[in-house]
């Protein structure tokens, strides 16, 4: 029998996340509760099973007003979604952009962009063909959304894409993959900015082979610096404003590493490799922060951070989704969703409403409440009011007492002399 361990969780506060799966599914898991101890819990399923629709890559817009999400699926169709009932907008082909087979020129990058172009989709393909859509919702008609090309370009000439990535600010993106250095391209001009240099030979002279797997940028106001992982278990920090080559380079375990996610403080970063192991390391010296207690027993395939909580999602061949306490590095919760999980995103707009209603005030208590205070204020105009004696007054009174018993304390004493004297002159006759 194997050896098994049982980990208490404590439960995670109010969240939302949506999961992507081998067989097309897309669920919403929802953790309701109030003081942060809800168990997360599928709520929703959006799909039926089908392995040709596996989910390669999704992002969403997750604003208030109109949300949208971007799912692209292994059928080389991209469909844009409505995030709170799964309603479908549209769905594109994805076919004739570049005139390859969609078996052989998968969507591997995805990205739908949020601020300076508003309703705009980046989308690259394994074989390295970027392009750029734009997303024109139409309420007043049956199509709620309209997809017109913008621009199409190569980022690689040779090699496999695996991993692209945007900075906060959408203007830049990076590139890498099998066989392509990564590389920055600059999205209003859609041209190459800067591409890395491979590391040279060790000191048995072996060659370390272009093989990246993740990648992300490290801070939101400066895209010049980001992480990447490779199949070779390396995790490398690039500046290019410093130079082509990694600025850091350090090993992590011995299996490939998968999914790399960065942090709001824009130094730490967390790592998930091939063997089910995850970490937060900082960057800026190399140093391992520590690793996530509770061990996973699938490859990672996906970390998200919620942008406000502190809370990292993280997801992959082991069929769970797992919630993580960034602090203490403790295993929240835990749910089992049947699927190989592909990709992981949170919703940081979402609100519980159940824990809005417990925190307002019941109206019945402040009726009561207010005819209390009143009830009071008219007793305290109807009571008589005591009024205190002013000082001086009082030090008046004092001084009268006081002159009146020193004029006793005089007459006692006249007495006694004149009943001594009367006594004398007795004695004397």
């Amino acid at each position: 029998m194997p050896r098994t361990t049982t980990i208490e969780c404590p439960g995670c506060p109010p969240l939302r996340a949506l999961t992507f799966d081998a067989l097309g599914l897309i669920k919403v898991i929802e953790a309701r509760g109030n003081q942060g101890g809800g168990v997360p819990k599928v709520v929703e399923r959006w799909g039926e099973p089908d392995s040709s629709k596996c989910v390669l890559a999704a992002s969403m817009d997750d604003c208030k007003l109109d949300p949208l999400l971007a799912v692209a699926r292994k059928s080389s169709t991209i469909e844009i979604l409505n995030p709170l009932n799964g309603d479908l907008h549209v769905a594109i082909s994805h076919d004739g952009d570049s005139g390859v087979q969609a078996e052989d020129d998968t969507i591997v990058g995805l990205h739908l962009f949020r601020k300076h172009r508003s309703r705009a989709l980046l989308t690259c393909t394994a074989k390295g063909n970027a392009s750029m859509r734009s997303i024109e919702l139409r309420k007043l008609t049956g199509l709620s959304a309209k997809i017109d090309s913008l621009k199409n370009w190569k980022v690689c000439g040779a090699g496999n894409i695996l991993c692209t990535k945007v900075d906060e600010s959408e203007n830049y993106a990076l590139f890498g993959g099998k066989g392509v250095e990564v590389n920055v391209w600059d999205l209003d001009n859609h041209t190459k900015l800067w591409t890395a240099k491979s590391p040279a030979k060790n000191s048995l002279g072996i060659f370390t082979p272009t093989w990246f797997t993740s990648a992300t940028f490290m801070s939101k106001d400066d895209h010049r610096k980001f992480v990447a992982g490779t199949n070779s278990h390396q995790v490398r920090l690039y500046d290019i404003s410093a130079q082509r080559r990694p600025v850091l380079s350090f090993d992590f375990r011995e299996t490939p590493i998968k999914a790399v996610a960065e942090d709001l403080d824009g130094y730490t970063i967390y790592i998930g490799n091939g063997s089910g192991d995850l970490a937060s390391v900082d960057i800026r010296t190399g140093k391992l922060l520590g690793c996530f207690l509770g061990k996973c027993s699938g490859s990672i395939r996906s970390i998200a951070r919620h942008p406000e909580l502190p809370v990292i999602a993280s997801c992959g061949l082991d069929r769970y989704l797992r919630f993580w306490d960034i602090k203490t590095r403790q295993l929240l919760s835990a749910v089992f969703l049947k699927q190989h999980v592909t990709s992981v995103v949170l919703d940081s707009s979402f609100i519980d409403e159940g824990e809005v209603v417990s925190n307002a005030p019941d109206p019945q208590l402040l009726e009561a409440h207010d005819v209390n205070e009143n009830e009071v204020e008219d007793k305290a105009e109807t009571l008589p009011v005591k009024r205190k004696k002013s000082k001086e007054k009082g030090k008046s009174e004092k001084e009268g007492c006081e002159d009146h018993g020193k004029s006793k304390k005089l007459k006692s004493k006249k007495k006694s002399r004149t009943g001594i004297s009367g006594h004398s002159s007795d004695d004397a006759s």
